[in-house]
């Protein structure tokens, strides 16, 4: 029996539908498309418009950010669904460029409630059939879906998409997704549907992925393979993008810093190429979006002094971007680091990685069982330390959370250091949250 047919009354605010829906099931998350899509299919949740899927281990919010930033310049009606949110849940899901009213969430958890019967969903299962109903019921004329865990068996892939784009691979949720690139790759290929384009913007994919789209008959487009799919070159001012039938010349990097962005920018073009007869774009539109296009949490660097650079990195693959992003940056006298993450993560390889940039670290609990304890954290990396014998001079605390963490960094640097905060989503959105 439903927990809520014991009573009439539903719950009133959007916080009291998440702690719902929290409780709904034993399990934090359980891959598997059946239950999800009984629900969709009594909900009727279909999309009229076009649908864009991205999936991939790192890259997928700064790729869906720029389709958003582009198409919304050219003047479609645009909905994004991206997870995990920073603060709000209400960023879950961007209509028009803006974070959707809680009004509409609360509206669309009843219907998902009334729906789903005796049938057990997950809080993400349950979260994203109510903003997949937010966005059938807001007249879109473009959707955009960022998967949440994998692919092949997402929540987010009940809904056939018109064009899939991968992002770059790498070894991330291994106990869920495998322990290898091929067998990662495997799951994020899920998205692809026959004969619909699929976007691969890793310069190097599992061959698990070329596999999966050659078995299927999806329309591959591989980056790096002039001619026939896309390719970018470029220099430190401008970079040019070129594939099938298409070329645009002395584009101005996108808005979003890092050098690691221009692959994602690439594989936007191409997906935005590919769905060109359904959504025709003007080579000033995709100007315009690359320069306005905005996504908190991803190398983001705040103006004053110290220096703050704010990134969601949490995992090997995105913290050798992010350190190749802080080299770039020029020579600091200290740089402090506020650092959470989950227990789950291949911690060694993050602190290898970004061990000789980091003068000072602040260790900070996260809100959430599966978060490792700052002081697990720092015994780790005190042993890793001393066995690699890298650094001697290197200073590290603990906190209660990022704010307390961030509060000690600022106080202890001076106008000329840099602080770098980042580990996890929660450690970003821990010190957005007002």
């Amino acid at each position: 029996m439903s927990e809520l047919s014991l009573s009439t009354a539903l719950p009133t605010t959007l916080a009291d539908w998440l702690a719902y829906c929290e409780r709904l099931h034993p399990s934090t998350i359980e891959l598997g498309l059946e239950r999800v899509r009984t629900v969709a299919q009594r909900m009727k949740l279909v999309f009229t418009c076009p649908v864009i899927t991205v999936a991939g281990t790192n890259g997928k919010g700064s790729t869906c950010a720029m389709l958003e930033s582009i198409l919304g310049q050219a003047g479609y009606r645009t909905g994004v669904f991206t997870s995990p949110h920073l603060v709000h849940f209400e960023e879950r899901l961007r209509l028009l460029g803006n974070d959707v009213d809680a009004s509409l969430l609360i509206a669309s958890f009843s219907s998902v409630e009334r729906a789903r019967g005796e049938t057990p969903l997950t809080y993400f299962e349950f979260t994203t059939l109510a903003i997949l109903h937010v966005m059938v019921e807001s007249n879109l004329d473009v959707a955009i879906l960022e998967v949440g865990l994998g692919g092949r068996l997402d929540a987010t892939n009940i809904i056939d998409a018109d064009c899939a784009v991968i992002t770059s691979i790498d070894i991330d949720h291994a106990e869920f997704l495998g322990d290898t690139r091929e067998a990662i790759g495997f799951e994020k290929a899920g998205i692809m549907r026959t004969g619909r384009p699929v976007i691969v913007s890793d310069p190097m994919p599992p061959q698990s992925i070329i596999d999966h789209a050659r078995e299927i008959g999806a329309d591959l487009w591989r980056v790096g393979h002039t001619g026939r799919d896309f390719s970018v070159s470029g220099d430190p001012q401008q970079w040019n993008w070129q594939g099938r039938g298409r070329r645009y010349a002395s584009l101005a990097y996108p808005a979003l810093r890092g050098a690691n962005q221009l692959v994602n920018a690439a594989g936007v073009l191409a997906a935005l190429t590919a769905l060109r007869e359904r959504l025709p774009l003007s080579a000033q539109a995709i100007r315009n979006g690359f320069a306005m296009v905005q996504l908190p949490g991803r190398f983001q660097i705040l103006p004053g002094q110290p220096v703050q650079v704010f990134d969601v990195a949490h995992n090997p693959h995105s913290v050798a971007a992010l350190a190749v992003n802080l080299d770039a940056m020029g020579f600091y006298p200290c740089t402090h680091a506020v650092f959470g993450a989950m227990a789950d993560k291949d911690l060694s390889s993050m602190f290898t990685r970004l061990n000789p940039l980091i003068d000072r670290w602040y260790f900070a609990d996260l809100p959430t069982a599966r978060a490792a304890k700052a002081v697990d954290l720092q015994t780790q990396w005190q042993i890793q330390n001393q066995s690699q014998n890298t650094r001697a001079d290197v200073t590290t605390e603990c906190f209660e959370n990022p704010q307390e963490a961030l509060q000690a960094a600022r106080q202890n640097a001076n106008p000329t250091d840099r602080i770098v905060v980042f580990g996890s989503f929660y450690t970003v959105g821990g010190v957005l949250s007002p």
